[in-house]
């Protein structure tokens, strides 16, 4: 008996703090909760008003922006990264639009043009002069289809690999069939060995040609070629004797359905996007094209390109 006396005692206390434990557990673990979604709602505050301003976001409010928490923990570099990602849309966005609407007027222009030559020659349809009238109206014609196509390959320079069917191409046999087309003013390939690069032939032909036609486009009587390679990298520049163009403008050239004062004129120039097409391609192929100062006076545009072994 003396030794079973302090047993009941701590049995008894055992007893009374599991009913105590018991009893207190659930409040303990309402307030553990509640403390807990109290702290993670107020750290996930800044993710959900990112979430709000996101879901609000619209292609006409393209403007707005994620608010930054004043902090440097991962949600600030999210929202930091988020509106990164938004000026990016925006900014492709705003150059679609203006895409679009370039394209429209562009488009227009030579449908206007034809259709007022026929309602002229229709209100007189008598005296008309009629080959002349349908040789104004297949210029426009030809005109028209030649934009539509510049269209198609600066879309399909925006979404293909143009490396994928990629062959060695020997830049100077290739700048030597483009320059033996016919233009306003001869072209000169200044003499040289082969140099080859990596691409699809086609394509750099149209790079070619296009700097060819621009040049010819201003040249008043010389357009040279030159064609160099240091086993790394082929250069060429076409260089014309032409006005030139003027260092704050270098950039802006090869902007699409961009043109410069001297070429608004249409009788002197395309749809201005000759070299907007070939900065394309030559990014495609790795490259790249700039517009410096020419020897001649005029202008120098430059292609650089990844040079191989044929």
């Amino acid at each position: 008996m003396d030794v079973a006396s302090p047993l009941d005692g701590v049995q008894r206390s055992i007893d009374a703090l599991k009913a105590s434990l018991l009893t207190a557990l659930p409040f303990v673990v309402a307030l553990v909760a509640m403390v807990a979604w109290f702290v993670v709602g107020r750290a996930l505050q800044p993710v959900e008003a990112m979430r709000r301003q996101v879901e609000s976001i619209t292609a006409n409010t393209m403007h707005r922006r994620v608010p930054e928490p004043r902090t440097s923990d991962e949600i600030s570099r999210l929202a930091h990264t988020m509106n990164a990602m938004l000026d990016r849309l925006e900014t492709s966005v705003e150059q679609q639009r203006q895409f679009v609407a370039d394209a429209s007027h562009e488009l227009r222009s030579p449908i206007a043009t034809i259709r007022a030559e026929l309602e002229v020659a229709l209100r007189s349809a008598d005296r008309a002069d009629w080959p002349r009238v349908a040789e104004g109206v297949l210029e426009e014609e030809s005109r028209l289809e030649a934009l539509v196509a510049d269209l198609l390959l600066l879309a399909s320079v925006d979404e293909q690999d143009l490396l994928h069917d990629a062959n060695p191409v020997d830049v100077r046999a290739t700048t030597m069939a483009e320059a033996a087309r016919s233009r306003r003013v001869a072209v000169t390939v200044l003499p040289g060995g082969a140099a080859f690069v990596v691409g699809r032939p086609d394509q750099l032909a149209r790079v070619i040609g296009n700097l060819l036609d621009n040049a010819a486009r201003f040249a008043h009587d010389t357009i040279d070629v030159s064609i160099a390679t240091d086993g790394r990298t082929v250069r060429v520049a076409v260089d014309d004797d032409g006005p030139g163009i003027a260092p704050a403008d270098r950039q802006r050239v090869f902007e699409r359905f961009t043109r410069l004062d001297q070429s608004r004129a249409r009788d002197g120039g395309g749809a201005g996007l000759g070299l907007a097409l070939a900065k394309g391609i030559v990014e495609r192929h790795r490259g790249l094209i700039r517009i410096d100062d020419s020897p001649l006076s005029g202008a120098r545009v430059i292609v650089e390109l990844p040079a191989v072994r044929p």
